[in-house]
């Protein structure tokens, strides 16, 4: 995958990012000015920046667009129904925190103005694990106090007996889905959610601080821990709090993603392969996870062992990492009005390990829309799901908070692929290159398999066991859920 770099400049990269923000109508004047003087503009080039009368495609100062209102760019699907005005839904969307929420609203509002449905969001819990075990909970106790769910992709096994079949919802749109997305929410015929946005792994870097240093985007994972140490040695001098590498290490799925990566990468199995072979007690498992724990406390901090996603964007937008790990939200986030990195941001494919069969990595994540059975009011309940997942919408998704799409037409949209140019480089990787946790081959047992492979490597990480031992268990542990003992 290509990097990302700001076009040439005789401003600031800073201050040319903001101005190219500005002029494509993704921030307003005022956050455009206050980018560039953070960024030390003088007087003079503040003074010519207020006077820039030029939005996205030339769109008159004042439009949405000109002033950067949120969801500006969604664009309602014409078939949705009017008769269902005045019904009321609930849906479990992102955390209260997250950075998307404001294009939520923004949606929710877009939505009941052409329906007349009114939808209240609900914040899900940000930690994967903790959302699946509150759904379950919603199941067990057959509740009809929500309608739509916002589903992990690797819990359609999970959640099929709970699920109305989206088929027919759809059936104008699926062949335009991505096939892997179809094929993963299709549980004994029925489509038990709509793809909605996709995910994969990538590695984020600081273009100045690679510059600075006379240093490339790495390529395997042993000129990161080299190039992260250097970033972080000279950095440190004014920086005390500065992260040469961040990633999630807490004990949660997002370990999952991250332990998957390390050791498909190093030629290191999937955990449980397709014809449900338990693969993970191997050596090259083992060397990726001991790279890993070799990271704590050089080149990132012990407390990674508690990290999440925020807690990585959180630091990188703070000015205090190097390199991170994470999912195509945090190109978005990471260029938003209050990054401090905001125009130096790059973004590249996850390294290759060194064993045999290494190669790139990057593992599938996602999130579907789902309608439960348990919803008294379905039907208001599968329109907005259709609009959620719209083209329209999608494209939106895309544009304002750098969500990749999960339909392939969004992927060659013009003004996505202006907006956030990485995401036409993903296709290839959602198409072929990404890798699948294990959720097939162990079915309803994913979540247990899943929350045995993370505790253990998080042990790894904090240095209570070795990389040995904990495959040994982890492979004694899957073997007993497979096995129903």
């Amino acid at each position: 995958m290509a990097r990302f770099e700001n076009p040439v400049s005789i401003l600031h990269p800073r201050v040319a990012a903001a101005r190219r923000d500005f002029v494509s109508g993704r921030i307003t004047r005022r956050e455009m000015l206050f980018r560039a003087s953070m960024a030390g503009a003088g007087a003079m080039t503040l003074a010519a920046l207020g006077g820039l009368k030029v939005a996205a495609q030339g769109t008159p100062e004042g439009t949405p667009a000109a002033t950067g209102e949120v969801g500006y760019s969604i664009q309602v699907p014409t078939d949705l129904r009017t008769d269902l005005g005045g019904t009321s839904i609930r849906a479990v969307l992102a955390d209260a925190g997250n950075v998307d929420n404001d294009w939520h609203d923004a949606a929710i509002a877009k939505f009941t103005e052409a329906t007349g449905i009114i939808v209240e969001r609900v914040p899900g819990e940000q930690s994967a694990t903790d959302r699946l075990q509150n759904y379950r909970q919603q199941f067990a106790a057959q509740s009809a106090d929500l309608d739509v769910y916002q589903i992990d992709v690797i819990w359609p096994g999970i959640i099929a007996p709970f699920a109305v079949d989206l088929t027919e919802a759809v059936s104008a749109t699926i062949g335009d889905y991505l096939p892997a997305l179809v094929e993963n929410n299709t549980v004994e015929g029925s489509l038990v959610a709509i793809p909605w946005y996709t995910d994969a792994g990538l590695l984020y870097h600081r273009t100045d601080l690679l510059e600075q240093y006379g240093l490339t985007v790495p390529t395997t994972w042993d000129e990161l821990t080299t190039s992260a140490q250097t970033i972080q040695d000279g950095q440190l001098a004014t920086n005390p709090n500065f992260i040469g590498f961040a990633w999630q290490g807490a004990a949660y799925e997002g370990l999952t993603c991250n332990g998957l990566e390390w050791q498909v990468s190093n030629g290191g199995g999937n955990i449980v392969e397709a014809d449900g072979t338990i693969s993970i007690n191997n050596e090259q498992a083992i060397a990726a996870f001991e790279r890993a724990a070799g990271w704590v406390n050089t080149i990132t901090p012990q407390g990674v062992v508690n990290w999440q996603e925020v807690d990585t964007l959180n630091n990188f937008v703070a000015g205090n990492v190097a390199f991170a790990r994470n999912w195509p939200y945090m190109f978005s986030a990471s260029n938003a009005a209050a990054s401090t990195v905001a125009g130096n941001v790059g973004v590249s494919v996850l390294p290759m390990g060194s064993g045999e069969g290494a190669r790139n990595a990057a593992t599938l994540g996602g999130w579907n829309m789902f309608v439960s059975t348990f919803s008294t009011k379905q039907e208001a309940a599968i329109e907005y799901t259709r609009f959620m997942a719209s083209a329209g919408v999608q494209r939106s998704f895309a544009i304002e908070k750098s969500h990749t799409p999960t339909l392939v037409p969004v992927f060659d949209d013009p003004d996505v692929a202006s907006a956030q140019p990485f995401i036409s480089e993903l296709r290839d990787v959602f198409t072929g290159g990404a890798v699948a946790r294990p959720s097939t081959p162990t079915g309803e047992n994913y979540a247990e398999v899943s929350a045995v492979y993370y505790q253990q490597l998080n042990a790894v990480l904090n240095g209570s066991t070795t990389a040995a031992e904990a495959v040994a268990n982890m492979e004694t542990d899957i073997d007993g859920i497979m096995s129903g003992l």
